[in-house]
């Protein structure tokens, strides 16, 4: 490849590069550049080209585009692709799910798999609900059985001590039906702050509980063990404490599961039972997901949308996760069969809020909400023609017949799903923007990141926006000092046009925020991770709102987050003692 120009970098991204993803030697010393880790990273995804094609100049072709495509920050994938390809660990999938039956030997047999996938920089996500209730009988014992919740402890201390891969903290998604006999303790597990500090933790509430809920009617709970009732319970007195639980510490967050499966692209396949840490990629036991995020504020030229720019760049990224499919070495070989099987992956996007304010739209305002629609729909029509392309070289994903693409319309589907929208936490950083579809946090902040380093920052297209309205360098200083105590702009002396479009995420409507997630959802084939941030002063019942809105308006999941409700966090808002807190999702958007 030719002799690369430096990219240009903010020095938040320097940071996290340095840290985690330019490679090191047996000194734990740096041995190569951004351009360098572009050019490995496109190189050997590229070589899947080789596959496909008897050009010989295949994989050197497409290794420029790739290279251009990520040095440009227009697109870059999920963090574990970026770390590992083109070196001998060769594990590039962010996301999985590992099945867990009701027995000893699954539960440690899933703990080996969890311990391989965490030391390779992924996270994983389960069901515990096949697991017997605390209580229940042991007949190869004549014991009682422990429960899911004791099991969940247990992959917590294991995950505790394993650092993934050296680079990432250890995520994982716990989840429980809702019709499960232990869904109390499950609920209030982590009303404790210091307990299952590597678990995101979701109930998959069905239509039937829904249903019983509206109605008023006594609602089930089943031994998983045998399908017996073990008792009824008052949906609504279970409702209140998820809402509770959720609005003192974050969790436990919901997803609907009867809706996630309404959308499962391979029913024939079986049904899906959890997602991955963040809730956006819902899949079935051993799949793994392969994401990349398209940087939007890069397709904004002059106030406008470059709409064939994004276009070419959704083909081409694609295409560069599907080769990483080809190339990447999975750590177990279920994952490696059942991937291949439906060839998942998840376009999304990060910088919506960047996005917004360069096209002069507030999050706040209705407009964003047409944006959203617009962007993805797009994004998401443009993604399947992409597979669609691809599957006419490459073959249709062995998953095809049966599946929902099995029809006239599509004969051709390389991907049985091609956009996700995550959360993005590191590579926003290193591209620059805001992340994923979420508002802005603050005008100012600071970031703490795994190595507790903190990184201060103010937002860049403030700076150039006051610049831009003839502010002197006195006055940009003196806003600056002031934007720096208070992190947002509310009670400033500025003119309104700016307050409105830097408008951050606790000054922001919930209704406005689900809005924003029903757009996205729309047009994506997983699920959107998305946090409904609340003011202190939200109430149990604000949160119990927002769950039936959610279901109402079809989400696959959704999660709240209400300021002050977590002591520890990742990322505060302005330089004040009394800092905001973030979401305890954002933790594990593994920055």
């Amino acid at each position: 490849m030719k002799r690369r120009k430096r990219i240009n970098l903010r020095e938040s991204a320097l940071i996290i590069l340095r840290q985690r993803y330019l490679l090191k030697n047996d000194k734990n010393e740096i041995i190569e550049t951004p351009e360098e880790l572009f050019e490995r990273v496109a190189k050997a995804v590229a070589s899947a080209e080789a596959n496909f094609s008897k050009d010989p100049y295949i994989c050197e072709k497409y290794a420029e585009k790739f290279y251009e495509m990520m040095a440009n920050l227009d697109f870059l994938p999920n963090s574990p692709t970026l770390m590992n390809a083109g070196c001998p660990l060769g594990q590039l999938s962010a996301c999985f799910v590992l099945p867990i039956e009701d027995s000893l030997d699954s539960i440690f047999e899933t703990l080996k798999y969890t311990a391989l996938i965490h030391k390779s920089g992924g996270g994983t996500g389960f069901s515990f609900s096949k697991i017997r209730p605390k209580g229940d009988i042991v007949a190869s014992t004549q014991g009682v059985a422990s429960g899911p919740l004791s099991f969940i402890k247990v992959f917590d201390s294991a995950t505790e001590a394993i650092k993934q891969g050296g680079k990432r903290r250890g995520a994982n998604m716990g989840i429980l039906r809702i019709d499960h006999p232990d869904i109390e303790e499950f609920i209030l597990a982590k009303r404790n702050e210091n307990t299952l500090t590597n678990f995101n933790l979701s109930v998959a509430i069905t239509d039937q509980f829904m249903s019983a809920l509206e109605k008023k009617e006594k609602f089930p709970l089943i031994n998983p063990r045998n399908k017996k009732v073990v008792r009824y319970v008052d949906p609504e007195e279970i409702f209140f404490l998820i809402a509770e639980s959720a609005w003192e510490t974050g969790d436990p967050g919901v997803i609907f599961i009867d809706t996630i499966n309404k959308y499962n692209p391979t029913p024939h396949l079986g049904e899906i039972e959890a997602t991955n840490p963040c809730g956006e990629q819902p899949l079935l036991p051993f799949e793994s997901c392969n994401l990349g995020s398209i940087n939007l504020t890069n397709f904004v030229k002059d106030g406008k949308i470059d709409w064939e720019l994004l276009k070419e760049t959704i083909h081409l990224a694609v295409r560069f996760l599907d080769d990483v499919i080809e190339i990447n070495r999975f750590p177990v070989p279920q994952i490696d069969k059942i991937t291949r099987l439906t060839r998942k992956i998840g376009l999304g996007v990060m910088g919506f809020a960047d996005f917004l304010i360069k096209l002069n739209i507030s999050y706040s305002e209705p407009s964003a909400i047409e944006i959203a629609k617009k962007i993805m729909k797009f994004i998401n029509e443009e993604s399947i023609k992409a597979s669609y392309e691809l599957a006419k070289e490459r073959g249709n994903f062995p998953a095809y017949p049966g599946s929902i693409w099995d029809n006239p319309e599509t004969p051709f589907m390389r991907n049985a799903t091609t956009t996700t929208i995550a959360p993005t936490g590191s590579i926003s950083l290193i591209a620059g923007v805001s992340s994923g579809i979420e508002p802005l946090f603050g005008i100012y902040y600071e970031r703490k990141t795994l190595e507790n380093v903190f990184i201060k920052e103010f937002h860049p297209l403030f700076i150039e926006i006051l610049e831009r309205e003839n502010f002197s360098e006195n006055e940009i200083e003196s806003i600056l000092e002031e934007v720096k105590e208070k992190g947002i702009l509310r009670d400033m002396k500025l003119p309104e046009k700016i307050k409105r479009l830097f408008v951050t995420t606790y000054e922001i409507a919930p209704e406005q925020h689900l809005a924003i997630q029903s757009a996205f959802q729309k047009y994506t084939h997983n699920a959107v991770s998305k946090t409904i941030n609340l003011p202190k002063e939200a109430t149990v019942e604000d949160v119990k709102n927002i769950y039936l809105k959610a279901y109402k308006l079809g989400l696959k999941g959704v999660t709240v987050f209400r300021y002050g409700s977590k002591g520890e966090q990742v990322i505060y808002i302005g330089g004040s003692e009394e800092r905001e807190s973030s979401c305890p999702i954002c933790s594990f958007s593994l920055i």
